[in-house]
């Protein structure tokens, strides 16, 4: 059985990570997985968006500790870092993924998965979900760019208390420090997610693109800079067929092609 599921369907991706029996912790087998698959979609100019979610009621459980523990007999310092840095084009293609990326968390999201999740766009959770920056619980420091994600969703303070106090988030917490998007009762979950990332077939893929890109440079940026990428990512997409479809759609008083589907009603 494959630790990673793909799924393609009108331009969304889906992909699952495929190991309940560990809670779908990332084994070297899951992280090479999805590094194939990641760099596969992040080339595919028909794959609009991509849903990242897990199977068997869990997101993801974080490192794979039993793995790590095979390896620690011929381990050194360096071997470790070896390890890691093969990670980095797989976190650096998630993070500047150029399409929109839906995380979809039920259950646990600790250590790593929470990090993995912190990499998409927007994150949608159960009321079962979990969130733990659970690294210091085993004595080492959040990785998966954890440092560069989590502070910019919630500022270096409460990053500070989140990493050092490795407490757990239920759903409704992370929902309200801004971590997580909307709540959405389990059944439900994956198909918002879906319909999420389906809704930008009908959006401007450069638009989208530049968007995104302007702002990973916000924080890094200042006002001058900001002005001058806004003129030209805004010069390329006035050139663009989706802009002027837009414009004729408008101007013959049509509905728009890329609309936001609305949250489902009622309880989550």
């Amino acid at each position: 059985m494959s630790e990673l599921d793909l799924q393609l369907h009108d331009g969304v991706a889906t992909l699952t990570l495929n190991h309940p029996a560990s809670r779908n912790a990332l084994s070297q087998a899951m992280k090479e997985a999805l590094s194939d698959a990641v760099a596969q979609l992040a080339g595919d100019a028909a794959v609009r968006a991509v849903v990242l979610t897990g199977a068997g009621g869990a997101f993801c459980a974080g490192g794979d500790l039993r793995g790590m523990e095979e390896h620690r007999p011929l381990a050194t310092v360096q071997s470790w870092r070896e390890r890691m840095r093969a990670l980095h084009p797989l976190i650096r293609t998630l993070v500047r993924l150029d399409k929109p990326l839906v995380a979809a968390v039920d259950g646990a999201a600790f250590g790593a998965g929470f990090s993995l999740a912190l990499t998409a766009d927007f994150v949608l959770a159960s009321p079962a979900a979990r969130f733990c920056m659970s690294f210091l619980r085993v004595g080492l420091v959040p990785d998966f760019a954890a440092m560069y994600t989590l502070p910019r969703a919630v500022g270096v303070q409460r990053a500070k208390e989140l990493m050092l106090s490795a407490r757990e988030l239920d759903a409704e917490e992370a929902r309200q420090l801004g971590l997580v998007m909307e709540v959405v009762a389990a059944p439900r979950l994956l198909p918002r997610a879906q319909v999420i990332a389906a809704s930008f077939g009908g959006a401007s893929a450069m638009a989208v693109s530049h968007i995104k890109a302007g702002l990973a440079m916000s924080l890094a940026s200042d006002l001058e800079r900001a002005l001058a990428d806004e003129a030209d990512h805004q010069a390329l997409c006035f050139e663009t067929e989706p802009h002027r479809e837009a414009v004729r759609r408008f101007l013959a008083k049509q509905p728009a092609a890329f609309r936001w589907p609305q949250p489902p009603r009622g309880k989550a």
